[in-house]
């Protein structure tokens, strides 16, 4: 029952005009262009939010070059490019309350550090410089960033919305691994105490995966896909826990208002 009531939520959060970023209809890509200046790619855009020190991994670049190639993108009326995993039309026609297809719901897009500063609760550079904002990992408001660890590696990192999600924690290491996790096949990957778990293929509600995705994963990259999200996300854990394992969720901790 609380799937289902999620997911009810769930459909109304990702495709109200507050959060649809652009038309409801996924319109062909000579439309989208058509009267209108060149919009820089996504690459580009996202680049453009790096902090120093940051750098694009070959992995999201590439991610990045799929979702260009497979018009998988809808434009905002400011030039603001978001980018999916599957075509949004197709995701809207195939949800009902018992299934949808499409794999793991994330849209990706240049938002930097720059609403940060309420997620933190303070405005202090040397804490908000180490992150970047990329993609949002749920309807609630969740979000995956780039982090500049203290000890200077580069990690990409989930902040739970506080509203639903209250996952704080490294979802990857490296980037060709959290490819690998939004293959997997979640509804969503906010939602850390489902990652123990293989996505259900039957039930209540049934995602079923994104199986050109999936493909392009292991062809591209010559990798596997995992069965489990706990095989990547070592540490799946709640905001303000005490003794966190996560590195993230430490450095957190001590960096909140």
């Amino acid at each position: 029952m609380l799937r289902k009531l999620r997911q009810s939520a769930a459909i109304a959060l990702w495709h109200h005009p507050q959060h649809m970023p652009g038309p409801c209809i996924y319109p062909a890509i000579s439309d989208r262009t058509a009267g209108r200046m060149p919009v820089e790619t996504l690459e580009a855009q996202i680049t453009r939010t790096l902090l120093p020190g940051m750098h694009l991994p070959p992995a999201l670049k590439a991610l990045f070059g799929w979702i260009e190639d497979n018009g998988l993108y809808i434009d905002r009326p400011d030039s603001t490019r978001i980018g999916f995993l599957f075509p949004e039309e197709a995701l809207r026609e195939s949800w009902t309350d018992d299934e949808r297809q499409g794999g793991t719901n994330i849209t990706f897009f240049a938002e930097g550090n720059a609403n940060l500063k309420y997620w933190f609760g303070h405005a202090r550079a040397e804490v908000l410089d180490r992150l970047c904002v990329f993609a949002k990992t749920g309807a609630e408001g969740s979000m995956a960033a780039l982090w500049l660890a203290p000890d200077g590696t580069q990690k990409i990192v989930h902040l739970g919305s506080g509203s639903g999600s209250v996952t704080v924690c490294v979802l990857a290491d490296d980037a060709l691994d959290f490819l690998r996790l939004l293959a997997i096949g979640y509804d969503e990957i906010c939602w850390g105490g489902e990652l123990g778990s293989p996505p259900p293929r039957e039930g209540e509600f049934v995602v079923h995966p994104n199986v050109a995705y999936q493909q392009w994963v292991r062809s591209r990259f010559a990798t596997t896909i995992p069965e489990i999200g706990t095989e990547i996300v070592r540490h799946p854990e709640d905001m303000h826990i005490e003794d966190a394992a996560d590195p993230f969720n430490r450095w957190v901790s001590a960096n909140c208002a």
